[in-house]
């Protein structure tokens, strides 16, 4: 271990693996080492073994529950947005060739006391009990107004700037109800919170349109999720660093990190360092007395296992319900991902559904309730409260750079950004990709 690289990279989450392929495609020489025996960090998916290992040490799985085998449970629920920036990069980076994607069948949304598709056709639209018909005529116009705008053609603006008016004078010159503001910002603009609504309007348009391309795409929903679980994601870009070069050590303590790390008494150096916030005094003291990275939420989650589909859901086999906080007098969302064996990530005739929000309260498990209570029957429940983190500064004074915890949003777009992020601080310019196209099983 004595040689040098030109980037040691610290944790094998997705955006420490997505880095570290992009940097040895780029030519450089890379370290990449996790204190974990296995791959993912905290976006890791876990065999029913490795799930009770961490939830409930000394305590095994019952057989009920199907093989080991059978399982991979994200710690993180996310779906892939099928037009957005994680496909870019797996396009641009050939890793599909890794992967297998399977549509989600369905995106709902919780309104007045039940869950409703969100329409993925005019068809569906029409039929939609989301909204009374004369609200939905003042709907048309606003998503007509949305796909036919153009910047250079001001006869598509009808008097709205974009850049300077809020999102609220948007929807007031439609006139759309709270109820219909809600579904546009939350389920489709996939908003945590309501502070977008007084805001220039374009970051949302801009939203809207990646969600209605993508829903375009293939279909049914907006989101695709690879077979076998999300921690595919972080191992098939792994993959992607080694052939390029890259080398990996796994159950490697890090005792010790400067521009170099030392690991089992042995150092290491290297002209730059990349690591997640765990490594870098996460919830703890700093050993070199700087503190690196500082709180900024906690989200609650809780992984649940189903022996039938959420109730209301058509028995999709797969999907989103997103509670807008609204509904349920919060302040941020509450998020539900749910996946089942047709993914290859639990038993036949079982579901995973994650129910995740992000903390408001001294009660965390309790704000969950509203979005447990849309699943019936939960035959297990594991919860967990994770602290968020991000770095106290860019890294490029002292060539240590640290990555954020991954969000409660329910996609990938946040992640992207903080690679795109670190991609410039890290190499001194912008990240560029190519386009190509990804395939999606039926």
């Amino acid at each position: 271990m004595d040689e040098e690289y030109d980037v040691i990279v610290l944790g094998t989450g997705l955006t420490e693996c997505i880095l570290s392929g992009l940097l040895s495609v780029e030519g450089k020489k890379v370290l990449h080492m996790d204190r974990n025996d296995y791959y993912g960090g905290d976006s890791a998916s876990l065999n029913l073994t490795q799930l009770w290992r961490n939830f409930r040490p000394g305590q095994s799985p019952p057989a009920e529950l199907g093989k080991d085998r059978d399982y991979a449970v994200d710690l993180i629920p996310k779906f892939i947005i099928a037009s957005g920036e994680l496909t870019k990069i797996l396009v641009h980076t050939d890793v599909t060739r890794y992967l297998e994607f399977k549509q989600i069948a369905g995106s709902f949304v919780y309104r007045d006391g039940k869950i409703s598709k969100v329409p993925s056709t005019e068809m569906e639209a029409v039929k939609s009990p989301l909204m009374g018909l004369f609200e939905k005529r003042r709907a048309k116009n606003f998503f007509t107004f949305l796909q036919s705008w153009k910047d250079d053609d001001p006869a598509t603006h009808q008097g709205l700037d974009l850049d300077k008016d809020t999102m609220k004078a948007v929807y007031d010159k439609f006139g759309l109800e709270p109820g219909t503001q809600d579904f546009i910002g939350h389920a489709m603009a996939l908003y945590l919170d309501d502070d977008y609504i007084n805001k220039p309007a374009r970051p949302t348009y801009e939203r809207i349109v990646l969600y209605t391309s993508s829903m375009a795409r293939y279909g049914k929903s907006p989101y695709i999720y690879p077979l076998y679980g999300l921690g595919e994601l972080p191992q098939s870009f792994a993959r992607l660093s080694a052939i390029y070069g890259g080398t990996y050590m796994l159950d490697k303590a890090i005792e010790k990190i400067f521009v170099g790390v030392t690991s089992g008494g042995e150092t290491v150096k290297a002209k730059q360092v990349i690591g997640d916030p765990s490594y870098f005094g996460a919830g703890k003291a700093p050993e070199d007395g700087k503190v690196r990275v500082v709180e900024t939420g906690k989200v609650v989650r809780a992984i649940c296992i189903l022996k039938h589909p959420i109730p209301n859901t058509e028995d999709a086999d797969s999907v989103q319900i997103i509670v807008p906080q609204n509904q349920v007098g919060r302040k941020n969302d509450i998020y539900i991902a749910a996946v089942s064996s047709a993914h290859n990530v639990c038993a036949k005739d079982h579901y995973i559904a994650i129910v995740s929000t992000i903390v408001e309260t001294s009660t965390p498990e309790l704000e969950l309730k509203p979005g447990l209570e849309l699943l019936g029957p939960v035959h297990d429940k594991f919860v967990s409260i994770t602290d968020l983190y991000a770095p106290t500064s860019s890294g490029v004074e002292d060539n240590i750079f640290v990555t954020k915890s991954y969000d409660a949003t329910s996609h990938f777009e946040t992640v992207v950004e903080d690679v795109q992020d670190v991609w410039k601080r890290v190499v001194g310019s912008d990240l560029v990709l190519k386009k190509r196209e990804v395939e999606v099983q039926e």
